[in-house]
């Protein structure tokens, strides 16, 4: 451990959650691997599977140096079937783990702000390069594959517009302005975000013999549902162009290759980034309906986090975050 230098609860939080995440991401892409059959999509798991390695790697070497319990996370002997049949086309394969680089690249572009000991900054630097590159990889892959959904285009400008009325922004009950790049782009991308997550959901209540974890599972689709037809609805309406949805990239195995913890904690944390993404778009909205739809969004996504969060510690499934000393109770 180094002296008078213990990580800071940021650095001990991004750690701890970073393991739980990474190894669940492990266990999912070698599930993934075993079932690819395109050649470059497959070498494309390899390098994430490698990547995966070597964080979790580095992160079980700092709570050693620093005396801490390393956590349970996920492994390949509890919570992944190797041998159970495809359950995902290679198609939805690509396209999750070119969503999940996204995600991890905002997670560790946090871990990294939020870090003071040097040792942990240089890790999260290049945990960003890592995700960077694999999004890049994922990313050209789709388009080389003519599977990448490229968000609406606009005309270019001639000049500089400057808002003049207020209405730009409460107009609810007229003439609704044609949405701007900014709107459009949040629409666009959540919209494609959500239905790849609806199609993994989709994947995991079919294979989940837990009536309660299906029952969870079904609340989250149909919660998508609404989701992709209302956004789909306020793109349509401008006449841009919409993602295309991947439902059928399923299979029709009903063998479970994750456990129902596996599969609780990543539709989990499916609805939990979501909160995060449909809160930006809250923000960047300047319509005053597209702000209260993305509002709802996330109110529901967050509805639906916490009832997977409770399922997960009625069922002993959450392992408990690092905590605090309880001065009151050392004093007894």
């Amino acid at each position: 451990m180094q002296e008078n230098n213990h990580l800071t609860s940021p650095e001990i939080s991004n750690l701890w959650t970073h393991y739980i995440r990474e190894t669940l991401s492990l266990c999912v892409n070698k599930y993934m691997l075993h079932t690819i059959k395109d050649p470059e999509i497959h070498s494309l798991f390899q390098l994430a599977n490698q990547r995966s390695l070597k964080h979790i790697e580095s992160l079980k070497n700092f709570f050693k140096q620093e005396g801490f319990p390393i956590p349970k996370g996920f492994t390949e002997e509890e919570d992944v079937n190797l041998e159970a049949p495809p359950l995902f086309t290679d198609v939805l394969c690509l396209k999750s783990l070119y969503m999940m680089s996204t995600h991890g690249h905002n997670e560790y572009s946090l871990a990294f702000t939020t870090s003071t000991r040097e040792d942990i900054v240089e890790f999260y630097y290049q945990c960003n390069l890592d995700a960077m590159e694999l999004y890049k990889k994922a990313k050209n892959l789709l388009i080389s594959k003519q599977l990448y959904q490229k968000p609406p285009t606009y005309i270019t400008p001639e000049k500089v517009e400057i808002i003049k009325e207020y209405h730009y922004v409460t107009d609810v009950f007229g003439t609704h302005r044609p949405m701007n790049s900014i709107e459009s782009g949040h629409l666009f991308f959540n919209l494609n975000k959500s239905m790849i997550v609806k199609a993994m959901i989709l994947g995991f209540k079919q294979v989940t013999k837990n009536p309660t974890v299906c029952a969870l599972l079904e609340k989250g689709i149909q919660g998508s549902n609404k989701r992709i037809g209302v956004f789909s609805s306020l793109l349509s309406k401008d006449n841009l162009h919409l993602p295309k949805s991947v439902e059928t990239e399923i299979t029709n195995s009903t063998v479970s290759p994750f456990s129902d913890r596996l599969i609780l904690l990543q539709a989990g944390f499916f609805y939990g980034v979501a909160v995060t993404y449909y809160n930006a778009a809250v923000i960047a909205s300047m319509r005053a309906d597209i702000s209260a739809h993305c509002e709802k969004a996330a109110l529901d996504c967050l509805l639906i986090y916490s009832r997977i969060g409770k399922e997960m510690i009625d069922n002993h499934w959450m392992e408990q975050p690092p905590q605090a000393d309880d001065r009151k109770r050392l004093n007894d």
